[in-house]
């Protein structure tokens, strides 16, 4: 499974790690991401959503609701 967010959309990004000699080799920054079950009152279910910890954040201070509307709006969400 892919690891990006289906709420932000955040994808591992790239760069270097660089030693005290200064060479540098590629290196991967992934996401913090968590597999988590949340429940849609409004269609009496559970959904299970792979999401960031921002994204965790945000559910909580807007609510599982409106978050998952704006992320269909933004394109990122695929349920």
């Amino acid at each position: 499974m892919s690891k990006v967010c289906q709420i932000t959309g955040k994808r591992p990004q790239s760069g270097n790690n660089v030693s005290h000699a200064n060479n540098k080799t590629k290196r991967r920054f992934y996401p913090n991401l968590f597999k988590k079950r949340f429940y849609l009152p409004e269609e009496d279910r559970w959904i299970t959503l792979k999401v960031s910890s921002t994204a965790l954040k945000t559910i909580n201070k807007n609510g599982l609701a409106a978050t998952l509307k704006k992320a269909k709006e933004k394109g990122t969400l695929s349920l």
